[in-house]
Parts: structure tokens; sequence; C-alpha cells
């Protein structure tokens, strides 16, 4: 199995970066792309690096945010067999909660508007976990009360006129089964890295977990908040984590401390093999 980032916020070289994330992984002779990034600057990287997006087989969008579904266009137009493999109930109605001096409102951070009309019949909607072929998943949220976590970090769904702290019920992991364990691809991990891996673990119970791979959503959260989730994903048995994108540089530090070499910075162009 092999992966390669095409876009984060990270770059060591020529390639282009964006607030956003995309993943091309080769897995027993298929290809997979994993989320968009924020715009077409990941098929412009995807060229540099040598990936054909015209030959992806599955696309993948991890969750209904625009810096992973926004470049769905500019991959559509490269690519005219593949489709996209949504959870159900996906909308366009996410919302973050900002703060402008004593004035409170809530701004669009979903996926662009039209995106799931125009290109209704490139994606397909899926419920509980979904084998996407063999040896390969994607895994909802199992996990209750996400909600709280949500209201935490700002995070909101807007359904019949109201603004509701997001359930997540959008977000899914990307499984992939190696001969070193179980590798888990959560764009945001916005449930919580910890409930994933957990999660996870009871879908495949008799599974090793070997790694954990994308964005932690750390860079707004305390110090103390991170060291207590290094310390959760540590008893997890986790040997490989592999995080840039929403992570944050403080929280990666951090992480860092915690974790040693069991954890490594995220960054357009990595390639990661397992």
């Amino acid at each position: 199995m092999l992966a390669k980032v095409l876009i984060d916020n990270i770059t060591k070289n020529e390639l282009l970066s964006e607030w956003g994330l995309s993943f091309y992984i080769e897995y027993e002779g298929h290809q997979i792309l994993l989320d968009t990034g924020a715009s077409g600057s990941f098929a412009e990287n995807a060229s540099k690096l040598g990936v054909n997006l015209d030959e992806i087989e599955y696309g993948v969008l991890s969750h209904a945010h625009y810096d992973h579904a926004d470049g769905m266009p500019a991959f559509f137009e490269k690519n005219k067999k593949a489709q996209f493999y949504l959870r159900k109930g996906t909308a366009e109605n996410c919302y973050g909660k900002k703060k402008w001096s004593f004035l409170k409102y809530y701004k669009y951070n979903g996926i662009q508007k039209g995106t799931l009309k125009n290109y209704e019949d490139r994606i397909q909607y899926v419920e509980a976990d979904y084998r996407l072929l063999d040896g390969v998943y994607l895994a909802p949220h199992k996990t209750l009360g996400l909600e709280k976590i949500a209201k935490k970090v700002d995070l909101y769904v807007k359904e019949h006129g109201r603004m509701f702290p997001d359930d997540f019920a959008h977000e899914q992991s990307l499984v992939f089964d190696t001969p070193k364990g179980l590798v888990i691809f959560n764009s945001c991990s916005h449930g919580g890295a910890d409930n994933i891996i957990h999660e996870v673990a009871g879908t495949f119970p008799t599974k090793e977990i070997y790694a954990y791979v994308g964005g932690l959503h750390l860079y707004k959260s305390p110090e103390s908040d991170v060291r207590a989730l290094a310390k959760r994903m540590k008893e997890t048995g986790i040997r490989k984590v592999v995080t840039g994108h929403c992570t944050g540089e403080d929280a990666f530090a951090i992480l860092k401390e915690e974790l040693g070499d069991v954890v490594e910075q995220m960054y357009t162009g990595m390639v990661l093999e397992f």
C-alpha cells in the first residue's frame, strides 16, 4: 500500500500548499482519491507527482467541509468514471461559529453550494460500515455525544433554519487492511482520534490497528487538551501517527513530546508506504 499527500498546509518543495487535504492511495492494484482540498491545486500537484487523476477508480469524501470537498469539480473534470463516496445525510449545511468583537455569527464552511446537485450522478451515499473493496472499508462514527466536541470547537449544522452542534454524521474513516495491521485515514478527526481508533477496533475486533493518518483538529485546542488526547492515543497502542493540516504547529510539538517517534509531520508530496 502506498499513499501520496497531494495537498496539505505544509510543503517542502515547489508543490502547492493550502488549508486543505487530499490523498492519493494505491492498494492492491486499485487507485483511490481521499478528499480534494479546497481548490483545484491538488490536481496540479497530482500531475507533478506522477498521479493520473483520470485513472482513479474510487473517490472518497472524509467529511462535508470546504477544505476537503471544494476540489471535487476539478476532479470530475479530469475523471469521467469514478464515483465519489459520501456518508448518507451529507448536505451543504456546515457552519462555524465566529466571534468579532462582541458579535457572534455563523460562517458557512461546507461543501461549495450546488456541488451535490450538479454532480449527483457521480456521488454515491453510503450507510453503516461499508466495504469499498476487499480490504478497504468506510467506517462511520459510533460514539455517542459528539455534539459536545462540536460545541467546544464551534462547529454547527443548519437544519430547518436552526443551528445545531454538529454530530459529525457526515464524517467517515477510510480503513485499509495491511500486513502490518489496519491503517486508518481520517482527514480531520472531528469526533476525536481516540474515539475513532476505538470505533475501528470495535468494528474489527480481531485486527490490530497499526497507523493513523490525518489531521487531528487541535489547532484551537489548549495544551491540556492536546496532552490528554496524546495520552489517550498512546493507551490504544497505536504504532504510527502521521498528522498535519488542522493539527497545528503548537499541537504537533506537544504530540511529539508525548508520543515521540510514533508521530510524524505530514506535508504536501509526502509518500507513505505500509
